[in-house]
């Protein structure tokens, strides 16, 4: 069970939203090498505003994941195309439904 997560709030820098987009496109692969994050989305929120949730089962497999190859990407990757720094908050899940 999921327990630990991540909500990571991305403005884009006007003309970037499909850099942005790209970048989160991208990132799925990287995620996928890492054996303790159980969920991962990038998501739009409006026109410009993007987002990244993942989940973890626990505080070390969300610690791993905030040094890990996505988490060096996104920051190497932010005065190009994010208007303001990553908003990078961890969050408790308190209920989930993931596939078996």
């Amino acid at each position: 069970m999921v327990k630990f997560g991540l909500f990571v709030r991305l403005e884009a820098k006007p003309g970037k939203e499909k850099d942005v987009e790209n970048f989160l496109l991208a990132g799925l692969p990287l995620v996928l090498d890492e054996p303790a994050t159980t969920a991962w989305f990038g998501i739009r929120l409006g026109p410009s505003t993007f987002g990244i949730f993942d989940a973890f089962p626990s505080e070390a497999g969300r610690q791993a994941h905030l040094t890990g190859k996505v988490a060096a990407a996104l920051m190497a990757k932010a005065p190009e195309l994010f208007a303001k720094p990553p908003a990078i908050e961890k969050v408790d899940v308190l209920a989930s439904k993931l596939p078996k």
